[in-house]
């Protein structure tokens, strides 16, 4: 990771928000760790739905831009997510950029628990868009 991805990273809000931690990145790839909380719990005693589709999204968001470069201007424009099974640690997302087009970037992501154990997986695609 270059020090200009390891910093637009820190001033990324979510990423202090949910305390995600970039395990890996390189290119057009990225695993990022969300730490399990209950305060993070669903109406199952287990990881929010939503919060593990965030944590895909912006593990996809990571491996676009160690190809772009991290100044790239890029939005989500589409995404689906199938659960797998409930995740009550902490949990892994490992994205890989399947295309890297001038304009749209589909993502595959995998998501783990800490034990290693598929919680759900998503797609996630990106809109590279002109700079401002």
């Amino acid at each position: 990771m270059t020090p200009e991805l390891e910093t637009r990273l820190r001033r990324i809000p979510i990423f202090s928000t949910l305390k995600l931690r970039l395990e890996s990145a390189a290119a057009g790839a990225a695993t990022l760790v969300a730490p399990y909380e209950p305060a993070f719990d669903g109406i199952f005693e287990s990881f929010h739905g939503g919060l593990l589709m965030t944590l895909a999204d912006t593990a996809a968001c990571v491996a676009i831009l160690t190809l772009t470069g991290p100044d790239a201007v890029i939005t989500t424009t589409d995404m689906n997510i199938r659960f797998l099974a409930p995740c009550r640690t902490d949990a892994s997302a490992a994205a890989r950029v399947i295309k890297f087009g001038k304009t749209l970037c589909p993502v595959a992501v995998e998501l783990r628990d800490a034990r290693g154990t598929p919680v759900a997986v998503a797609q996630v695609t990106y809109l590279r868009l002109a700079p401002r």
